[in-house]
């Protein structure tokens, strides 16, 4: 391909690549969007409820066969047990916590091997999903925000709603129960859907078409051996975010499409479901505010039913628990937990460094904005946006160097059981493991700091 000139690549890239992968793409979800419509179409009808959540069942098997065939058997499997542990500890008030372990030694038997590696890693969105849906609820009854238990037939529409069963994102029991009550079909909530929809797709070719020939063949820029390692980085790192956008947008899609979503202010409906926000993981302020943006489903769930229960422990173990739940719910993969503790490590020193830093400089350079009326004097002041610059650029540097490990041209990487521990320590290695070295140094100097 190197010997392409400019524009017969761009000729290439456009036959051999973006058609192929749009009509390919649309080609795997349209059966999915189908059973979403369909299911958006159901909640209109004045049907009893029970019946709702029949049918809703029913399509959250179709899909789950339609893309796992019979394995889906170990989804089900979960959600059997998990509403069974449910149901023996109805008069428990720890019933979030029981369901925890449950969904705990589930997953970690299905990572030793209870099925192959292959055939439970392709799940593992799935399995993530029923695993939050079910440890929420029982938190949430725990909490009094839902008053029962529901019913088996409550449960397991709330567990196989069409609109998340594939690629989620994670819902409250609550919202399932608002979007079973199905809102008129308005040009709001079709536009909505258009616009996810044709995200979806641009993420896709970025990921696919884009992403890996960014250096030099979008963005001219040679340089040495060096130079050239980062910048292979962070075409990885590139190909791996949009990939996450594209199931972001996906689930988007799905889950608006199916007449989920929505909040309500007073009469006016807005469909505002927000899976990820590519802007601020992109163009980063801090590391804190890309691990929330990443996934803002997820980062909710993992703040309210892990960080808050575990904040007894302390911030710092909080955190690392809260990162340990994360790589569980993504699965046992070497480099998956490798990156998500790094984070944990990360995101505590950044934290503490410009909190320290911010009642030094009595600035507004904390990890997430200020809010308008806050206490500190120095706002908008040049020192202020240096600093937060700096910070936005270390974050970038981070993103790059954790990004590298999704190299999809390894030899030791397979897209069903991730990569080896050989291919992560091999990537951070060629790169100097300098971003573990820049975080122990802004330790250090935070320290200094006294």
């Amino acid at each position: 391909m190197a010997a392409f000139s400019r524009r017969e690549f761009y000729e290439q890239l456009v036959h051999g690549c973006v058609l192929p992968t749009a009509l390919q793409g649309l080609e795997q979800i349209w059966v999915l969007l189908v059973m979403c419509l369909g299911c958006r179409v159901l909640w209109r009808l004045g049907l009893p409820s029970h019946i709702k959540h029949l049918f809703t069942i029913a399509g959250g098997f179709f899909c789950l066969y339609h893309f796992f065939r019979l394995q889906m058997i170990w989804v089900v499997l979960m959600s059997l047990l998990c509403y069974l542990v449910l149901f023996l500890c109805r008069h428990s008030q720890h019933r979030g916590v029981l369901l925890s372990i449950t969904v705990l030694i589930y997953l970690l038997m299905g990572e030793m091997h209870m099925v192959d590696t292959a055939s439970w890693h392709k799940m593992r969105g799935a399995q993530m999903i029923v695993a939050m849906k079910a440890v929420s609820l029982g938190f949430d009854v725990d909490r009094g925000i839902v008053r029962c238990i529901p019913s088996p037939v409550e449960f397991m529409g709330y567990v196989y709603f069409v609109g998340t069963v594939i690629f989620g994102p994670w819902i409250s029991f609550t919202s399932y129960q608002q979007a079973l009550n199905g809102q008129k079909l308005t040009f709001s909530w079709f536009r909505r859907v258009l616009r996810s929809l044709i995200l979806t797709i641009f993420c896709l070719l970025m990921s696919t078409c884009v992403s890996p020939y960014l250096f030099p063949y979008f963005i001219p820029i040679y340089g040495d051996r060096l130079l050239r390692k980062w910048l292979r980085a962070y075409e990885n790192t590139s190909s791996f975010h949009f990939s996450n956008y594209f199931v972001g947008f996906l689930s988007e899609v799905t889950t608006v499409l199916s007449g989920a979503g929505f909040t309500e202010e007073k009469d006016h409906v807005h469909w505002d479901l927000a899976v990820s926000r590519p802007l601020n993981v992109e163009i980063p302020r801090s590391m804190v505010d890309v691990v929330t943006s990443w996934n803002l489903p997820m980062s909710r769930w993992l703040h309210t039913y892990v960080f808050k229960n575990a904040m007894k422990l302390g911030t710092f173990q909080a955190i690392i628990v809260t990162y340990a739940a994360s790589a569980l719910l993504h699965g046992l993969s070497f480099h998956l937990a490798a990156v998500l503790l790094s984070l944990g490590f990360l995101t505590y020193v950044e934290h503490v460094l410009r909190k320290k830093l911010a009642d030094i400089f009595s600035a507004c350079i904390l990890s997430k904005k200020c809010s308008p009326n806050c206490a500190h004097r120095n706002k908008k002041s040049l020192l202020v946006y240096l600093i937060n610059i700096l910070f936005g650029a270390l974050a970038l540097f981070h993103l790059t160097y954790l990004g590298s490990l999704f190299d999809t041209d390894s030899e030791d990487a397979s897209e069903e059981e991730g990569y080896g521990m050989a291919h992560t320590i091999s990537k951070w290695s060629d790169l100097g493991w300098a971003g573990h070295w820049l975080t122990f140094g802004s330790w250090v100097f935070y320290r200094l700091l006294g």
